[in-house]
């Protein structure tokens, strides 16, 4: 039995609503007879038609922010408009630095817990149960909020599908942001971007990861030049994270992105459970170690017993020679 409404927190990106947000929006339809959206920014009616064709109705605009950090000024626009009377039965919110930052701030305004680290839903008997992965994904816990007010998850990305609904432009409601006193005081002075060539790590269709098989932080290299090669993005294993061969913008795992693509190519990764629960929904999993015993191998769909020091170079010059 479906719910009667759902909130999902939308983030902008350059193209449009963050994939993230269009993940849930889909979920929200399949739990909720109604979706809206909640988005800040000074052009948010330029969203409603993307915000419709994923489900959502209606989007509640906070408005330009004028470079203040969204947690404040969002949480206090939602928080108005729940005590003014249009409660949700469940707040969906990405977990990104933003939306745990408003699920944070929104939770102390209305008393009412947060369920984090979600990665599933279930929706029975007029209420929505949460599903979180625990002891590295291991076990899978379900949780659910009793008592009166809206439930408010915290959802990891990849956790769902993006698809469209085809629906109609959602419509542009003012949610004005009420007082907050110092608690907004701090303001974003300058955005510095991380250079990069080639698709996002949680956006790619094809991805190579290194571990600490490759030696050493040279041999890093082998791994940007597949997966440059392969059109792809390149990961790592925390182990390589924390030793400073990569940042950790590169990070694949339970700590780092959760990864969907096409094709996941890990390389001199031993498999441990953390790094598995951020890949091995991948469609197809490629594993290079020369331990055959190795965890990785368990969710590979094809694994090579080799060393990468041998069996990258000879990749590479193959797809090389091929052109």
């Amino acid at each position: 039995m479906a719910i009667d409404k759902v909130w999902v927190l939308a983030e902008a990106g350059d193209a449009g609503p963050t994939p993230i947000t269009l993940e849930l929006l889909t979920e929200a339809r399949s739990v909720a007879s109604t979706v809206e959206a909640v988005a800040w920014g000074p052009e948010t009616a330029s969203l409603a038609a993307a915000l419709g064709e994923y489900g959502a109705t209606t989007v509640y605009d906070v408005g330009d922010l004028g470079g203040a950090l969204p947690g404040v000024p969002v949480s206090a626009a939602m928080a108005a408009l729940i005590e003014g009377g249009n409660a949700p039965d469940a707040i969906l919110i990405p977990a990104t630095y933003d939306g745990r930052d408003v699920a944070g701030r929104l939770s102390v305004k209305l008393d009412r817990p947060v369920l984090t680290n979600v990665t599933g839903l279930v929706a029975t008997d007029g209420s929505l149960s949460s599903q979180h992965p625990v002891f590295g994904g291991s076990h899978i816990v379900t949780a659910r909020f009793t008592g009166p007010g809206p439930a408010i998850f915290v959802i990891r990305a990849k956790s769902f599908a993006a698809e469209p609904a085809g629906g109609a432009a959602a419509a542009v409601v003012p949610a004005p942001v009420t007082e907050t006193g110092a608690a907004n005081g701090a303001k974003l002075v300058e955005r510095h971007v991380e250079e990069r060539s080639g698709p996002k790590l949680d956006e790619a269709s094809v991805v190579v990861s290194g571990g600490r098989g490759l030696g050493d932080a040279a041999n890093y290299a082998l791994i940007e030049e597949l997966a440059k090669l392969l059109h792809g993005a390149a990961g790592a294993s925390r182990a390589i994270v924390d030793a400073g061969w990569v940042p950790y913008s590169h990070q694949v795992g339970q700590t780092g992105k959760t990864v969907k693509p096409t094709v996941y190519v890990a390389c001199g990764i031993s498999g441990a459970t953390q790094h598995l629960v951020g890949m091995k929904g991948s469609k197809n999993i490629v594993a290079i170690n020369k331990d055959r015993e190795a965890p990785i191998f368990s969710v590979a769909d094809l694994g090579i017993v080799g060393d990468v020091h041998k069996v990258l170079p000879a990749l590479i010059e193959a797809l090389k020679a091929k052109g």
